[in-house]
């Protein structure tokens, strides 16, 4: 009997809504800082994007009384495939409904991981259209590069907190047809940690357990750069604007990124990762397992993971974060 074939309704993440009470500091990390472009204005919310994003926005930078993430949205592969993922969600009782779209999009529908994260689905997007000053010389890049700060390129992927890590990636893996490609295992059998992917990149997104066990929390949003001398660079960067440096430059042994955290202003963690990370072409491909003795071992080459990395989340938690 031959296997089901994999879903392919996602395209790729297409953008994240990050909650910050310090809206116009934040605002100035992720332009002047980070080097992204803002395209638009929406009430509380500004639209940001990367030199190289081809859509009119990948982050949503939304002023609130706190932290945190607002929504993670995916664009779908077809109208076809939003309507196949809308009927499976629904299905499944996780359907909270459709809205009218975005600055950046068309009607999306939107559904609720087990975890209590809002997740959206939408097809008809907006393609950015670079005004005259940013406008590049090669006319396959969505605009000129910034050489600005970090100079962030494109938006890679975000990671999750939860509570239970095999809900949340059972709900992925049927309700978003995601594709399972590592993941850590305690000794109890408790499933600690998951990275899926949409794409032929490793992972889109990750997850692992919150520690201070509570419910719905952001990790962080990654955004990607051409290389590591560019991540090495961005330290740099970080360090002349007084940016706090949570850990890194380093690379990690789960999916082998290289990669740098910091804090925005509004609280949120931000990596910048090497935009050369390894790709996962095998249809056929086998989740990599990785043991809790593994994993104790640190990162690739022996950083001990901060403390921090496990307990900060957004929005913050009294006496952890």
């Amino acid at each position: 009997m031959l296997a089901p074939e994999s879903c392919r309704d996602l395209a790729h993440l297409g953008h994240v809504e990050m909650f910050t009470p310090k809206p116009e500091a934040s605002l100035a990390f992720f332009v002047d800082v980070m080097g992204m472009t803002e395209s638009g204005r929406d009430g509380d919310s500004v639209y940001l994007r990367g030199w190289d994003d081809y859509e009119f926005h990948t982050l949503k930078l939304t002023a609130s009384s706190t932290s945190g993430v607002g929504h993670v949205a995916f664009r779908t592969a077809s109208r076809q495939a939003l309507d196949r993922r809308v009927a499976e969600l629904t299905a499944m009782g996780a359907g909270i409904g459709w809205t009218d779209g975005d600055l950046g999009h068309g009607p999306a529908f939107r559904a609720r991981g087990p975890d209590g994260h809002a997740f959206e689905l939408y097809y008809d997007t907006r393609w950015y259209e670079a005004p005259p000053d940013l406008k590049p010389a090669l006319k396959n890049q969505a605009q000129r590069f910034p050489a600005r700060g970090v100079n962030a390129r494109r938006i890679d992927h975000l990671n999750l907190l939860v509570l239970d890590v095999t809900a949340t990636r059972h709900f992925l893996e049927r309700g978003l047809g995601m594709r399972l490609t590592e993941q850590i295992m305690l000794d109890d059998g408790t499933e600690a940690g998951a990275w899926l992917t949409a794409t032929n990149k490793t992972y889109d997104i990750a997850f692992t357990k919150d520690h201070t066990g509570t419910a719905g929390r952001f990790h962080h949003v990654t955004y990607a750069v051409d290389s590591r001398e560019d991540v090495l660079r961005a330290a740099d960067v970080f360090l002349e604007h007084g940016v706090f440096i949570e850990t890194g430059p380093h690379k990690h042994a789960v999916q082998q990124t290289f990669f740098l955290y910091v804090y925005e202003p509004g609280g949120n963690r931000v990596e910048i990762a090497n935009a050369g990370a390894r790709l996962m072409l095998a249809p056929d491909w086998k989740p990599i397992v990785w043991t809790q003795t593994e994993r104790m071992k640190g990162q690739a080459w022996g950083l001990q993971t901060v403390k921090s990395f496990h307990t900060h989340g957004t929005p913050p938690v009294e006496d952890h974060d």
